[in-house]
């Protein structure tokens, strides 16, 4: 029997949106996996040029928007320890704390890309069970350049891609949609929306 195979899904979510959950419940049926747990960062590297809300208020919006559903959990992995928070360290972590499941981590064509560019990358590959990219109509990639850039990627199977429907949603456009008094209701789960409204966050 094959072990149980567990989607880590990282990310800021600042805030998270219905493109997150969309993308990761598409991940889940598509990759056969048991679960995806929602790692929400404290420190990412890639953004420490850029004020992140605070971790409680994105550690709230996190929780109401996977209330309820029990094909996703929220990770503390990278909140109880101090950063910054890189994807090997997390997934070291995790096979520590999930013992005997398949890890596989998730994230998006243009992350693929830049994956040569990544802290310790071949033994971030080493850590993961697979890579489950979550490919948007129209996206390219060219994986002759990543095998060269990272020799044995495909040797070693670990892409798997999930085709994931073309959302023209951010989390940058939502922020900048709040601050400037437009509209960004249905972008989001009805409980974050009103717990940005009642927090008074991204004004």
């Amino acid at each position: 029997m094959s072990a149980a195979r567990i989607g880590v899904f990282g990310g800021s979510f600042d805030p998270p949106h219905l493109g997150h959950l969309i993308l990761a419940a598409e991940a889940q049926a598509q990759l056969g996996l048991e679960k995806v747990l929602f790692v929400l960062t404290a420190d990412p590297p890639h953004k420490r040029d850029r004020q992140l809300t605070l971790i409680d208020d994105r550690l709230a919006m996190v929780e109401a928007a996977i209330k309820g559903q029990n094909i996703f959990e929220l990770s503390r992995i990278d909140i109880d320890r101090p950063g910054p928070h890189y994807a090997l360290d997390t997934m070291q972590l995790l096979a520590k704390e999930y013992p005997g499941k398949e890890l596989v981590y998730l994230f998006g064509g243009d992350s693929l890309r830049d994956l040569p560019e990544w802290h310790r990358p071949q033994d971030f590959l080493a850590a993961c069970a697979a890579l489950g990219v979550m490919r948007r109509p129209l996206t390219r990639i060219d994986l002759d350049d990543l095998e060269r850039a990272l020799p044995g990627l495909s040797a070693k199977a670990k892409l798997e891609f999930v085709d994931a429907p073309l959302l023209e949603i951010s989390s940058s456009e939502i922020r900048e949609r709040v601050r400037d008094g437009g509209h960004y209701r249905f972008y989001l789960l009805g409980s974050v929306y009103e717990m940005i409204r009642q927090r008074g966050l991204y004004k």
